[in-house]
């Protein structure tokens, strides 16, 4: 029986090193997406990310008397196709979109989404488990949420489609999540989350769309008594489209003659008409929709808004009675 000794003893500290073993923590963050941006929309974008923090309590080592714990510091780095975390940055090739991830939803500089040793951003997130008192041991959870934001402003307005398509841009933090976490019981908190350390990775992403606006000014010709010459006027159009997206622009034949090659105002007493002509250019071809001759006026748009002038002409024609002649032509923008 003496011999029986020395073995019992080595099976038991076998045990107890297997159950401490057993107390270890992990997180795993669900991928973030901002979904369809449109880069000209004066707004900001906001997201609100999640994941969810796993804890494994053994009895032996805890005690089961005591109140299981885990404190935890989610830490992060600045991802891929960022060069700082104060923005960071979702990139496609060389093209970049500014965003930023924080722990709570204030938005503020104070709040970004860090740790120890990020420049800018020095914030971990805080998170903390229990178990509950007299626990056994066990596998527990908590879910946390955290934000990400999109600002508006000039650096969005001039993030680029490619090909005139729907852009997607990505960051990945494939290694740039740390986790530390200290792991005890009722009655011997360390007071930090110093001691063990693992790894978590998720990816963020935005799609940037392709979008234009329209407006323009009236049209106003000088009084004229006859019609006996060319009679000029001009407009303006400002468009404003997602940088790198091309764009086309048609004039509609109006809606007194509704023909894009010979346009009609029309006296608002009497049935008289008067022919004129819409161009791009001064005395230049007719703009239209591209039909019957005529052309449309393409660009490509910067994520700014861009003046495009119209210019009208009234040619040599019979001169009809005196009154105020009107037309309402249509702009539509292809993009």
């Amino acid at each position: 029986m003496r011999r029986l000794l020395p073995v019992l003893v080595v099976v038991l500290g076998c045990m107890l090193g297997t159950a401490a073993r057993a107390d270890v923590c992990s997180v795993s963050v669900n991928d973030v997406d901002f979904g369809q941006v449109t880069p000209i929309s004066g707004s900001d974008y906001t997201v609100t990310g999640s994941g969810t923090l796993s804890c494994t309590f053994s009895t032996l080592s805890l005690g089961v008397l005591l109140t299981p714990n885990a404190r935890v510091c989610l830490n992060l780095g600045i991802g891929s196709n960022s060069l700082s975390a104060v923005p960071r940055t979702l990139g496609n090739g060389a093209a970049r979109m500014q965003y930023n991830l924080y722990v709570d939803a204030t938005y503020s500089p104070s709040s970004i989404w860090g740790g120890p040793g990020v420049t800018g951003a020095t914030t971990s997130y805080p998170l903390q488990l229990s178990a509950g008192l007299l626990t056994l041991g066990g596998t527990y959870t908590k879910n946390f949420n955290f934000y990400g934001k999109i600002p508006a402003g000039a650096a969005l307005a001039g993030v680029p489609t490619v090909s005139n398509s729907n852009t997607v841009y990505t960051s990945s933090f494939s290694g740039a999540g740390t986790m530390t976490y200290a792991m005890y019981g009722l009655l011997n908190d360390p007071g930090t989350c110093l001691g063990n350390s693992a790894s978590f990775s998720f990816n963020v992403n935005a799609t940037a769309i392709n979008n234009c606006t329209i407006t323009a000014a009236s049209m106003a010709f000088t009084t004229a008594t006859v019609l006996n010459g060319p009679v000029r006027s001009t407009s303006t159009l400002s468009v404003r489209c997602v940088n790198n997206n091309a764009y086309q622009i048609a004039l509609s034949g109006g809606t007194v003659a509704s023909s894009v090659a010979a346009r009609k105002m029309k006296n608002t007493v009497t049935a008289d008409l008067i022919a004129y002509e819409l161009s791009g250019s001064l005395d230049g071809p007719i703009w239209g929709d591209g039909t019957a001759g005529t052309s449309m006026v393409s660009g490509t748009g910067t994520g700014s808004s861009l003046p495009i002038a119209i210019y009208g002409r009234v040619p040599a024609q019979t001169t009809p009675r005196p009154g105020d002649y009107k037309d309402t032509v249509t702009a539509t923008i292809y993009f």
